[in-house]
């Protein structure tokens, strides 16, 4: 979408011979851009910003996006401006997020919310509700994750169903090219996993990946690469790295597209 892409040209970071600007200065770019676009700012009113520091993923080819972990809808409104044509298809297991999810997009005929988790397996299983709800998991997390944020720390929990991506969507609702976005919180192998008889239809998968253990037991960065470059997939780019006080990479997002034939 021109119009859309045009307005959100400018880059979210500083320029190269500048210093970081504080968070509160991030933030508040972020807020001036998102005002000048009418989806992003009616959303804004309601407290949901869209997500357009992933808005590179315009040059993708998508018909269907497949939102996993769509919390409360930042990445979704993102891929309703940047694929005008498409259908969004956003999972998120956590109650109190997808209501206001369900809220945001009650107007939307693009939009259809499932109410789980994905994984490899069906079943139910308890999410552990953050502090932070956005770092809520099926997984508890990790020393390294309490210490980078306090708030990941869990407060309650709620049993969730979960099941298999590959289950849940057919042919009649995933047009191909699609786009798979993935950001679950340590869960990333197994929701890809539960994808198996889907890959085919997905030009490009963008998942949120750990360099290191932050939530126990998860798969890292290097295991979500090898999986999918077995099947076909290569890394294209890597983006929103996070990095420690230390200058270590914690986590990114990884872009990856199908390899040509």
């Amino acid at each position: 979408m021109v119009r859309a892409r045009d307005a959100l040209e400018a880059p979210l970071q500083p320029p190269a011979w500048g210093p970081p600007l504080p968070g509160a200065w991030r933030r508040l770019g972020k807020a001036l851009r998102l005002l000048v676009n009418r989806r992003f700012r009616l959303a804004l009113q309601r407290g949901v910003a869209a997500a357009i520091e992933h808005r590179h993923l315009g040059s993708v080819r998508a018909r269907t996006v497949v939102d996993v972990g769509a919390h409360r809808g930042q990445f979704s409104l993102l891929a309703l401006e940047l694929f005008p044509q498409a259908a969004v298809l956003a999972f998120e297991p956590l109650s109190a997020a997808r209501g206001r999810l369900a809220r945001l997009m009650q107007d939307e005929p693009r939009f259809r919310l499932y109410p789980m988790a994905l994984g490899r397996e069906t079943g139910e299983r308890p999410l552990l509700i953050a502090a932070r709800d956005d770092c809520s998991s099926l997984r508890a997390a990790s020393g390294a994750q309490i210490e980078l944020e306090p708030r990941s720390r869990s407060i309650a929990s709620e049993l969730v169903p979960v099941a298999r991506l590959d289950e849940v969507l057919g042919a009649d609702r995933l047009r191909a090219p699609a786009l798979l976005k993935i950001d679950v919180q340590g869960q990333e192998l197994e929701v890809l996993e539960g994808a198996l008889g889907l890959l085919p239809y997905f030009e490009a998968i963008y998942v949120e990946a750990s360099f290191r253990e932050l939530y126990d037991g998860q798969a890292l960065a290097g295991d979500v690469i090898s999986w999918l470059a077995r099947r076909g997939f290569a890394l294209n780019g890597v983006y929103n790295l996070l990095l420690d006080g230390d200058g270590r990479a914690v986590q990114a997002d990884l872009e990856f597209k199908r390899a040509a034939l």
